[in-house]
């Protein structure tokens, strides 16, 4: 949601950058859209502006995914900026079967996109179990 108030007109911007916010008490939250397609799990996250190299990190820690950047403040002391600096992160949990061995990051055009392929489990077949008497 765009607000129609110029920021540094108003009295309050922080309430306006309240109101601006999905998540307002997240601000550094990444936002990521989640799928699955053809036995993939993928998760696409928002990071305009970010060095892919050395800025945004993906990472596992058992069943889960953590997606994060740092952006450092470039303005000076004097001037505006609607920009959001800091830390920004967001963990998802991986779909049972999830391969994390083989996951791939890719950026392009300021989005980041995680593939982690997710393997065919077989339904269980029925098995005889011999009885043993001791």
């Amino acid at each position: 949601m765009t607000s129609m108030m110029p920021r540094g007109r108003t009295f309050f911007p922080g309430l306006i950058d309240w109101m601006d916010n999905p998540w307002p008490f997240q601000r550094n939250l990444v936002r990521i859209e989640e799928t699955v397609q053809d036995d993939r799990y993928i998760v696409r996250a928002e990071l305009p502006g970010f060095d892919p190299k050395e800025h945004i990190h993906v990472t596992t820690e058992g069943n889960l995914l953590t997606i994060s950047a740092e952006r450092e403040s470039r303005l000076k002391e004097s001037g505006q900026s609607e920009f959001r600096y800091g830390s920004f992160s967001r963990t998802v949990s991986l779909p049972e079967g999830a391969d994390a061995a083989k996951i791939a990051a890719t950026y392009t055009d300021g989005i980041l996109e995680v593939t982690v392929p997710i393997a065919r489990r077989e339904p269980n077949k029925p098995v005889q179990i011999k009885v043993t008497a001791e």
